[in-house]
């Protein structure tokens, strides 16, 4: 029977840990996207040292994860202590920084937002409309959420292009077409500055603020949500692995492949 039981968490330990690689690869995934993705909010704000810091904190979470499920893996199927008992530690220590940086960003929310509104903030005044990459990812904000500057309309004011013009410009992707009667026949592209004909903007009224919280918020759902699973399989994987060493009686490195 004692023997039966051994094999079982052995096997059930292989099984959470193949999981728990798989876990791993979907964080480092998901980190991946929002350091690379050139069609996110993310690649605005990517001066935030917050924000870059997420990213490569669950770059690093979902590479250990991943290593930590093949060394669970091995250790379970060769049956080393050794490796039974790093594999235990380790996903101790991960529990311990997960819970850690939970607690940390549940608390620095007003933190982190008033640093995106200094970078969004930054990133308008500055705005040449010369198609740059953060442009680019901040038109293509505008455009497809319907709305212009962080707060409202007004945030524009302050840019150096919109100030210093003899012209009345506006940026392009803030173009709202439907305050237009009858519609204009001008020429309006998808980044860049457009000339109004008046004083009053034809743009949206609402801000990408709240539209871009609500964006991050469901991103940051689902960060929580791979997070909570990879943790319950961590802690499943610990009380398997405690399980398992208890049986594991004699050392035999031999059993260790040889490449």
């Amino acid at each position: 029977m004692g023997k039966a039981c051994m094999t079982a968490s052995k096997y059930f330990l292989f099984l959470f840990n193949l999981l728990f690689f798989l876990s791993g690869l979907v964080i480092l995934g998901f980190g991946l996207w929002l350091l690379l993705d050139n069609q996110s909010f993310i690649l605005v704000i990517n001066d935030s040292v917050p924000v870059k810091a997420t990213c490569f904190l669950l770059i690093t979470a979902g590479s250990l994860s991943m290593l930590m499920g093949f060394v669970g893996c091995l250790g379970a199927v060769y049956e080393i202590r050794a490796l039974l008992v790093l594999y235990f530690t380790s996903l101790l220590l991960i529990l311990m920084a997960q819970v850690v940086a939970g607690v940390l960003i549940y608390f620095q929310k007003d933190v982190l937002n008033d640093e995106t509104s200094k970078v969004v903030t930054k990133v308008l005044d500055g705005y040449r409309g010369n198609n740059s990459s953060t442009e680019q990812a901040w038109d293509f904000v505008q455009r497809s959420m319907s709305c212009c500057g962080w707060t409202g309309r007004q945030d524009w004011s302050s840019n150096l292009v919109v100030t210093n013009s003899s012209q009345l410009l506006f940026p392009c992707s803030c173009h709202n077409v439907s305050l237009e009667t009858p519609p204009s026949s001008g020429n309006f592209s998808d980044g860049g500055f457009c000339e109004a004909q008046s004083p009053d903007w034809p743009v949206y009224d609402v801000g990408c603020a709240a539209s871009v919280e609500s964006w991050l918020t469901t991103n940051m759902g689902v960060v929580l949500g791979i997070s909570a699973g990879v943790a319950f399989i961590e802690l499943l994987g610990m009380i398997l692995s405690v399980c398992l060493c208890k049986n594991v009686h004699n050392e035999d490195y031999t059993k260790v492949p040889k490449y």
